[in-house]
């Protein structure tokens, strides 16, 4: 084994393990609106569920320059998103989407998807993704270094409406059709990963 004391990595470097070992991991692809009223589009990858008993879900977004992103400002001052699965056909547009902007600029300039209006937030969402979840802010956290300056910007978002593709739903079981969806899956750097092969194995008694 190959043993590496965090303590003697750089940030970079820490990252670099952490995004190339986490694998694989769903890209939360974020609409969000200013105050302004622009709004932002921005796929983050550090993403979960976190709970059964209400539908939370956790999105980590890491700090520039020790700035928050606009994503991340927008939550703050509006606690309203919407976050898209992205599915294989939406990948290049998802990726366009990472390009650094200033907060005036809205990144649905540099792609050819329309937006659909939300039933219980104001954001609206992207009609195109397959699956979308209208959440509103249920927690914030903000990530300290030891010197106490915040270096991630942690939320805890409550899912207000889900909405599925047909072709992704069974509505009578709730069944969600992972090969429809189509997810895609970020590794590390560039990389990226479809769904592959599945199996099954149940659960001991």
């Amino acid at each position: 084994m190959i043993n590496l004391s965090a303590n003697k990595l750089s940030s970079r470097e820490q990252y670099k393990l952490l995004s190339g070992s986490i694998i694989p991991r769903p890209i939360a692809w974020i609409t969000t609106q200013s105050t302004a009223g622009v709004i932002n589009l921005a796929p983050f990858s550090f993403t979960t569920g976190i709970s059964n008993q209400l539908p939370l879900l956790s999105v980590s977004i890491l700090r520039d320059g020790g700035q928050p992103k606009d994503t991340a400002a927008n939550l703050l001052a509006r606690h309203e998103a919407v976050v898209h699965m992205v599915s294989i056909d939406l990948t290049k547009a998802m990726n366009q989407t990472a390009a650094r902007l200033t907060p005036d600029q809205s990144e649905l300039n540099l792609i050819d998807l329309p937006l659909v209006a939300s039933t219980e937030i104001q954001v609206p969402g992207l009609q195109a993704a397959r699956i979308r979840f209208e959440t509103q802010l249920y927690q914030y956290v903000p990530i300290r270094d030891r010197a106490g300056v915040i270096i991630t910007d942690l939320f805890i978002l409550e899912i207000r409406q889900f909405h599925f593709a047909d072709t992704v739903l069974d509505l009578p079981s709730l069944h969600v059709n992972p090969a429809a969806l189509a997810p895609v899956a970020r590794l590390a750097g560039p990389t990226y990963a479809e769904l592959g092969q599945t199996f099954m194995l149940r659960r001991p008694k």
